[in-house]
């Protein structure tokens, strides 16, 4: 109680995101605190950071048309928040997409498309895929990129990698079968960090991989995004989808036992099944590096985390009409929640955007501290991440996948 009043930077950051309280500010800010959009779409810190800097931070820019526009406080609400009408999903606070360019994302969808007709994914059901619209995904969650081979390479990644989770687990109608979940998957994963083996052996396992359509994806989307990541940026990826496929594994246990996990089970097998392959992606789409050691960093990989973990929610809440329709018992949020606190259907849909809503809102406050002293790459990573929660929303809210155009 003796001590002077705190003044700086921090001490701003935390009075102003404390002000956020459930129900009373449900859309988020478009940018990240801490953080504007420069003129070709990255995103990058307002001026000096860290403590003692206050007075040297540059609180305006000048618009393209001229004169002078604030930028918008940390926690300021900006855009519409995004409710569909028909999915019956709540208002969830989360950024609006930075950006719409429907022409470069039909060229991505459309370049998609093809190349999964060339490794032979979803063999006769391209249309779903065309539909799908992943293509438009990718230009709403990396804006700041406007090169559709770089949009292509993420695209052909996240595919490759959903499509795993059709084939191997949760779709009949693909082939899946519980009790080859794992040896499939064991075979997978060496086509991601690629198997070395010995001369006479080459052949039959080059065979192995090109017999199924999912490997050959795989190898293919990494194939191309190599073309524009670091060997580090790619090792993270391996990591990441070797996280993704142990909850694979998990949520294949739970469906051959029939088990329905408990709320904290579920989520912590989220944080594993996660959209994070896709979003660890950022810097690569954005043509810069996270190094390792930060991407590492115990704090970022909390923040980032989080994050995933609500975009992954997202999904949950969008998927849930498409996946009522289907046969046989399906995980989201929702139904944990419903099955374990013995509550409506409409009461666990809202729990579950409470909980979304408190990821993002810590991923916020932890990502805006971080940004305050954390290096420019790191900076720019999370603000991408923050524009990804904004287009991933989007993408859910209009793709007919779950949408049911």
């Amino acid at each position: 109680m003796t001590a002077p009043t705190a003044g700086h930077d921090v001490a701003r950051l935390v009075a102003t995101l404390l002000t956020h309280h459930p129900g009373v500010h449900r859309s988020a800010p478009k940018d990240l605190p801490g953080t504007v959009l420069d003129p070709v779409g990255a995103r990058l810190p307002t001026g000096p950071t860290g403590l003692g800097t206050a007075a040297a931070r540059v609180t305006a820019r000048k618009p393209a048309g001229g004169g002078i526009s604030a930028v918008p406080a940390v926690g300021s609400a900006s855009g519409d928040p995004a409710e569909s009408g028909t999915s019956g999903v709540p208002e969830l606070y989360c950024p609006p997409a930075l950006r719409d360019d429907p022409a470069l994302g039909r060229e991505v969808n459309d370049r998609l498309a093809a190349w999964a007709g060339e490794v032979g994914l979803y063999a006769g059901r391209l249309d779903r895929v065309q539909a799908a619209d992943f293509g438009r995904l990718m230009m709403l969650a990396h804006p700041d990129t406007d090169d559709p081979d770089r949009l292509l390479a993420a695209a052909k990644c996240a595919l490759a990698e959903w499509a795993t989770d059709d084939y191997y687990c949760d779709d009949e109608t693909m082939g899946s079968r519980p009790e080859l979940l794992g040896s499939h998957l064991g075979l997978a994963y060496p086509v991601v960090d690629p198997a070395h083996l010995p001369a006479r052996y080459v052949a039959a396992w080059e065979r192995e991989v090109s017999a199924d359509p999912v490997r050959v994806a795989l190898r293919s989307g990494l194939e191309h995004l190599s073309r524009y990541a670091e060997p580090s940026q790619m090792a993270r990826l391996r990591h990441e989808v070797a996280v993704l496929f142990v909850g694979y594994g998990q949520e294949g246990s739970w469906r051959s036992r029939g088990h329905m996990p408990g709320v904290h089970e579920y989520l912590a097998h989220r944080q594993m099944n996660s959209f994070l392959p896709c979003v660890a992606l950022t810097d690569v789409v954005g043509g810069y590096a996270l190094t390792a050691t930060e991407y590492a960093d115990p704090r970022v990989r909390r923040a980032v985390t989080m994050a995933a973990t609500a975009a992954t929610l997202v999904n949950d809440l969008y998927s849930m009409a498409k996946e009522h329709d289907s046969s046989g018992v399906e995980f989201n949020l929702p139904t944990v929640i419903a099955e374990e606190e013995r509550c409506s259907p409409r009461e666990a849909i809202e729990r579950s955007a409470e909980i979304h809503d408190e990821l993002v809102r810590a991923f916020e406050a932890e990502a805006a501290a971080l940004v305050l002293t954390g290096s420019l790459p790191l900076r720019r990573f999370l603000a991408g991440v923050w524009a990804w929660l904004g287009g991933n929303r989007e993408w859910h809210a209009g793709s007919p996948r779950y949408n049911g155009a």
